[in-house]
């Protein structure tokens, strides 16, 4: 059964803390979104970051998005108490293209990611 308009509503302003942190280069944001326990594995430069999701908020803060930073939100499944969403962003850092995929549990009445796959864009590894 197809969830209420209003739910993907909800769960489209879960994402959107994780595209402010990066946007602003401030994690607080992405903290609320996140469970503690929330992992994250993807290649950055070709190097596999995996593990707690520490690691983002470090890129987060000490990255910084840059001016040209663009971000697009797209909800590909919500299942009652589980969401798929897809975060397409562009220029971040200046430079890195992403694919992120963020997994969503419902936790209580709060969307809430417990964990982040992502994929760099080929054409934007530095080597």
């Amino acid at each position: 059964m197809r969830s209420k308009l209003a739910e993907y509503k909800a769960v489209e302003e879960a994402a959107q803390k994780f595209v402010k942190s990066v946007a602003e280069g401030n994690s607080q944001y992405a903290k609320t979104l996140f469970t503690d326990e929330a992992v994250l594995f993807g290649f950055l430069d070709g190097k596999l970051e995996h593990g707690s999701i520490e690691q983002f908020y470090h890129n987060v803060d000490t990255v910084g998005a840059g001016d040209h930073f663009k971000a697009r939100i797209d909800i590909l499944s919500i299942e009652e108490t589980v969401a798929v969403v897809r975060v397409l962003e562009e220029n971040w850092g200046g430079r890195i293209d992403f694919t992120d995929y963020l997994l969503l549990l419902k936790i209580g009445e709060e969307w809430k990611c417990v964990a982040k796959a992502y994929n760099q864009n080929s054409d934007t590894i530095q080597k």
